[in-house]
């Protein structure tokens, strides 16, 4: 029914209750150190840094935060914000792409600020220089004109927090990484901490969540909490659609085996790789570009999110040769290692 303004009362209902879910959702995430469930040498060491620098008035020392997508590094630059109650500005390494935007970005900041750079080793070299700068001195040299015009602007900055996330911290130049006061590495998660992010999400979501269901789920997460949360989800969607409502251990097998995740958490790209490295190429070695290719997808996306997972869980191992099926991944996949005779089903 239209209400008089040309908006219909069923769209504004539905337009309330995506809000309501969208801001659940961003609940899920903790809002301070005490509440970040898992990294417990990480959340201590952090703490203590975030707690000095309250106790003596000050920004706290920059931090990096390293590890596979989907472990908690944009939650824990939230946190630091959070704790030091300062305002978070947020970018990424690929969005700054000249030495100008970066200038842009630091000039804005205020006392305190939290500047969280996601990706940072994709940052351009010349906003690299800058950022050293500003790091460690709190200035920047911001450049006016061009050629034997141009002249060279001394620009003071605020103190303030650096955090830098990376997935590849192997790739960031030594004299970024050493200007940062604290650095950790983030590791997956167990499977107790899973269902105990599993629980807490649910509880936040208005969930009813059976224990063995939220131990299932956990234990086909990959040992990612963003995996965890997005499964959770799905399995409640299988439940409300096909179920009573509830999350039970019967619901949670149905709705995995229907978005392809087994159990031991391979999805459809994990067993693609494989197959393809068992079936097509006898268990390798195989360039990492041709099993990419074989299964239709970018080198880059076979490496960092299929392989550390597949390597983690002993289903392949690489080589200088290549990658290599281990005789793990055979028998998951129900295959012999190859013989004279070739790959036989078991």
């Amino acid at each position: 029914m239209d209400d008089g303004f040309g908006v219909d009362d069923g769209r504004m209902v539905d337009a309330q209750a995506d809000a309501i879910e969208r801001s659940r959702e961003a609940a899920l995430r903790p809002a301070t150190i005490d509440e970040f469930v898992g990294q417990a040498a990480v959340r201590s060491q952090l703490g203590l840094v975030l707690e000095a620098a309250v106790a003596r008035g000050v920004a706290a020392d920059h931090v990096l935060l390293s590890g596979p997508p989907g472990l908690g590094k944009t939650t824990l630059a939230m946190i630091v914000a959070s704790q030091m109650g300062a305002t978070l500005r947020v970018t990424s390494g690929p969005a700054i792409q000249h030495a100008g935007d970066l200038a842009a970005i630091l000039s804005s900041l205020d006392e305190g600020d939290v500047l969280f750079i996601d990706e940072i080793h994709r940052l351009a070299r010349p906003a690299e220089e800058m950022l050293y700068l500003a790091m460690e001195d709190f200035r920047v040299d911001v450049v006016v004109g061009k050629g034997v015009g141009a002249t060279s602007i001394p620009l003071t900055l605020p103190p303030f927090t650096a955090v830098g996330a990376t997935t590849r911290a192997g790739l960031l130049p030594a004299p970024l990484r050493d200007r940062f006061g604290f650095t950790a590495y983030l590791d997956f998660y167990s499977d107790d901490e899973l269902q105990q992010i599993v629980a807490r999400s649910a509880s936040t979501l208005r969930i009813e969540v059976e224990t063995e269901a939220a131990s299932e789920i956990a234990s086909r997460s990959r040992g990612t909490p963003r995996i965890a949360n997005r499964l959770l989800r799905r399995v409640r969607d299988w439940s409300e659609v096909h179920g009573s409502g509830r999350v039970t251990i019967d619901a949670a097998h149905r709705a995995l085996e229907m978005y392809e995740v087994d159990e031991r958490g391979l999805d459809r790209l994990d067993r693609a790789v494989l197959d393809a490295l068992c079936t097509r190429f006898r268990g390798g070695p195989v360039g990492l570009s041709t099993l990419a290719v074989s299964v239709g997808e970018e080198p880059e996306t076979v490496e960092t999110v299929a392989e550390p997972f597949l390597v983690r869980e002993g289903l392949m191992a690489r080589s200088p040769r290549g990658r290599v099926a281990t005789e793990e991944a055979w028998r998951h996949l129900g295959l012999t290692p190859p013989s004279p005779g070739g790959a036989t089903l078991l």
